[in-house]
């Protein structure tokens, strides 16, 4: 069951966190404080899980515990009141997104991983943080991982994705998918950084497997949202076009890798009995 528990937190951990982390900041406000309470969630589970048992909606059971262990950081830092009214007008919000004006429907667009992307690629923020931010809340890419795709230190990567979280609670930068008269000058940088995940997704720079599936999935879902919010946008369309494209290449691009390491494999005696 210990066995099991662990399989079951490690594929929610690649397959949803990136939605419960987008999830946490929209209700704490902070990204400190979400990724503490999402990593304090799945230790919990760790614990739990294997005294009872996994539970039928193991990533539900994640964002729920991570909820209350940031409603409980609110509680402890005295902001309680601040962050219920918070909760409850996102939760409205949330509940009824098509009864204000059409800005109103744009800047609470109901997908908390757009929001998240937006967030990131605000205009205060310098390309490179956006993307590192990006690529470490939403991609779920390590430091390790996103240095190695970008040939620099993890030291430097740290660093920027340090400072966007502080400008980006400095600055107060609104949690939201902008207005429709600002989006034409955010759409270039978060077009840019969906297709970098995929991108990481299709030649993975880490890991054991070739193609990270989670990773282009999740980049080509965010593209069919930018095309819903967006419907006119060529722009837009030819960048779902183009991940389609090569995702629906992905198959074959594992069988010619694999004949390519067997060919490899099966020269390697012969190379030695020549020299010899």
């Amino acid at each position: 069951m210990n066995a099991d528990a662990k399989t079951a937190a490690e594929m929610v951990f690649r397959q949803e966190s990136g939605r419960i982390l987008a999830t946490l900041i929209r209700f704490s406000g902070s990204f400190d404080r979400a990724e503490e309470a999402m990593q304090e969630a799945f230790s919990a589970a760790l614990m739990s899980w294997p005294e009872k048992r996994i539970p039928q909606n193991p990533a539900a059971w994640i964002t729920a515990a991570a909820h209350r262990k940031v409603i409980d950081q609110s509680r402890r830092e005295k902001t309680r009141q601040e962050r219920q009214d918070s909760l409850r007008y996102e939760t409205e919000t949330f509940a009824h997104p098509g009864s204000g004006e059409s800005d109103e429907a744009f800047m609470h667009f109901p997908d908390d991983r757009l929001r998240l992307i937006f967030t990131c690629c605000h205009p205060a923020l310098r390309p490179e943080a956006q993307v590192a931010l990006t690529l470490k809340t939403l991609g779920g890419l390590t430091i390790s991982e996103i240095a190695k795709a970008f040939l620099i230190s993890e030291a430097t990567v740290a660093q920027r994705i340090v400072r966007a979280k502080r400008k980006i609670e400095g600055a107060g930068i609104p949690y939201e998918v902008p207005p429709a008269d600002r989006l034409p000058g955010r759409l270039a940088s978060v077009q840019a950084v969906i297709y970098l995940i995929f991108n990481e997704g299709y030649i993975a720079t880490a890991g054991d497997h070739l193609i990270r599936t989670d990773l282009c999935a999740e980049a080509i879902r965010l593209g069919r949202v930018l095309c819903e919010l967006l419907p006119h946008e060529p722009e837009n369309m030819g960048l779902l076009a183009l991940m389609l494209l090569h995702d629906s290449r992905r198959d074959a691009r594992r069988c010619i890798s694999e004949l390519r390491r067997g060919r490899r494999h099966e020269r390697r005696p012969g190379k030695r009995f020549d020299i010899d």
